[in-house]
């Protein structure tokens, strides 16, 4: 006799609340990045990456992850929790790739984009699709999508835990000699995500590439926008 499994109503549920940013510049994306293997991770480190993801779904953000175990997928669980949207990038070429190759899963995944370009490429595109990046406990790869975010300068939330890898980002920005003033640190997940939100929001508006036809003519009408 098979058992069958218990979904919860939230996981399969239509997703709400999205943050759509001014002028249509669609919605912020945050991603998620920690270690597939949390086992050194602390005690805690599940329920701080749901609540994590929670919060970005309650914030009205969507969350990406790298489609991986671990760190970002509680965090995508948390923000399905919350009816949140989920998009993850695989290091796979295909589902099949993703599952049979890398033993990834599929679950609390709206939308899965198959990069093909293994773990180091995935990085780069999941990091670059996003708007903000928050750091869980991490490895060798997450440090990896850290350095992305940090030379992108994208916004990047260190979250403190029992892991130590809050403390050595810290060296490594320390040591790094490069300013960047879109680094913050914070335990609280809810802190955390809200401060990057507001970090996207501004990035949007020091990017907006529209100027308005305040005195021209033109077929549109007065006071048209355009793209630059």
């Amino acid at each position: 006799m098979s058992s069958k499994r218990i979904v919860h109503p939230n996981h399969v549920a239509i997703p709400r609340n999205f943050c759509r940013l001014p002028g249509g510049y669609g919605v912020v994306k945050i991603c998620v990045s920690g270690a597939a293997e949390t086992g050194y991770c602390g005690l805690d480190a599940f329920e701080k990456a749901k609540e994590v993801g929670r919060e970005i779904a309650r914030s009205g953000a969507i969350i990406t992850t790298g489609a991986t175990t671990g760190f970002p997928l509680y965090s995508a669980m948390g923000a399905k929790d919350e009816c949140g949207f989920s998009i993850g990038f695989s290091p796979a070429a295909n589902e099949r790739e993703h599952r049979e190759v890398y033993k990834l899963p599929l679950d609390y995944m709206d939308v899965v984009v198959y990069t093909g370009f293994g773990y180091t490429g995935r990085d780069l595109l999941l990091v670059r699709s996003s708007d903000a990046v928050v750091i869980g406990c991490g490895r060798v790869g997450t440090l990896n999508e850290f350095s992305v975010a940090f030379e992108d300068q994208r916004p990047l939330g260190i979250l403190e835990g029992e892991w130590k890898t809050d403390e050595i980002l810290r060296s490594v920005i320390k040591e790094a000699h490069r300013p960047n003033k879109k680094v913050i640190f914070d335990s609280d997940p809810k802190a955390l995500v809200e401060r990057l939100v507001e970090m996207a929001f501004k990035d949007k508006e020091a990017t907006n590439l529209v100027y308005n036809t305040s005195d021209k003519w033109d077929v549109t009408g007065k006071n048209a926008e355009y793209i630059l």
